[in-house]
């Protein structure tokens, strides 16, 4: 990966709906040179895939909660069962098995509060193998993005 690639991977990451031409003018490429790097980019798996980025409040699920978990028994397939359990619900957008006193930890995005007392039984609830969570509810966002400096 060279300069130009970076380049182009960031002005991706800043808007996607760049048209090639865009780009290519942007980082001193030909359109087809331009389209090329892209396409490589892509089939090396650099690039993901490329996504709308909603505002959660616009689309109705204005409430975030990070949501910190203990799990009841540990190993890799105790934790795998769980993070099973909790990909499957659409309010949790992101979900990381991590190290330390806590297990796993997830981002919600949720309509309000009903919708996090209804998901909590689902996920918690006895038989989930969860031996505690703690909720944090965000009040303010200072920095969100979804961008990987190059």
């Amino acid at each position: 990966m060279d300069q130009i690639d970076r380049k182009l991977l960031n002005l991706l990451q800043e808007d996607a709906s760049r048209t090639n031409a865009d780009l290519a003018d942007a980082v001193g490429l030909s359109p087809s040179s331009c389209l090329r790097r892209i396409r490589r980019l892509k089939s090396t798996g650099i690039i993901d895939r490329i996504v709308a980025i909603l505002r959660p409040a616009k689309a109705g699920r204005g409430m975030k909660a990070l949501v910190t978990v203990e799990l009841e028994h540990h190993g890799e397939q105790q934790t795998r069962r769980f993070l099973d359990l909790v990909t499957k619900e659409a309010a949790v957008i992101q979900a990381y098995s991590v190290s330390g006193e806590t297990d796993v930890a997830l981002m919600l995005h949720l309509k309000d509060m009903e919708a996090f007392d209804a998901l909590c039984d689902p996920l918690f609830r006895e038989g989930s193998n969860v031996a505690r969570y703690h909720t944090m509810f965000v009040i303010r966002t200072a920095k969100e993005t979804t961008a990987i400096p190059m």
